[in-house]
C-alpha cells in the first residue's frame, strides 16, 4: 500500500506564498507520476498541476501557470508545490495524487493513490 501524506497549508494573505509537501510511504516506488488538485467547498476537485518521475516533465492548469511551481525529490519520495501571488480564489482543500503510470493525467479518476487533504486559506 502507498500512503500519501500533505504538509504545508495554511492561512495567507492575497499576494502571499506557501510550500505544499506530498511525502509517499509504504510503496514509494510505486508510484510515478504525481499531481496536485484542489477542492473549494461546492465545487468539484480540478486539477492544479503534475509532475513526472522519470524526466521531471510538468503540466500545470491554466489558473496556476507562472504562479505555482510543482517539483519532486525522488530521493525523498516527496513532491512539493510552490505557490506564489496567492488570491482568495485559490483558497481550496489541496490533495496530492499518484499514478502507477509514468504519464501525466488531469482527472482525477487517472489517480490510483490520494492524500488526505491540506487546506490553503487566502484572505483578502
Amino acid at each position: 500500500q502507498v500512503q500519501l501524506v500533505e504538509s504545508g497549508g495554511g492561512l495567507v494573505q492575497a499576494g502571499g506564498s506557501l510550500r505544499l509537501s506530498c511525502a509517499a510511504s509504504g510503496r514509494p516506488f510505486s508510484v510515478y507520476a504525481m499531481g496536485w488538485f484542489r477542492q473549494a467547498p461546492g465545487k468539484e476537485r480540478d486539477f492544479v498541476a503534475a509532475i513526472r518521475r522519470s524526466d521531471g516533465n510538468t503540466y500545470y492548469a491554466d489558473s496556476v501557470k507562472g504562479r505555482f511551481t510543482i517539483s519532486r525529490d525522488n530521493a525523498k519520495n516527496t513532491v512539493y508545490l510552490q505557490m506564489n501571488s496567492l488570491k482568495p480564489e485559490d483558497t481550496a482543500v489541496y490533495y496530492c495524487a499518484g499514478r502507477t503510470l509514468d504519464v501525466i493525467a488531469t482527472i482525477t479518476s487517472r489517480y490510483d493513490y490520494w492524500g488526505q487533504g491540506t487546506q490553503v486559506t487566502v484572505s483578502s
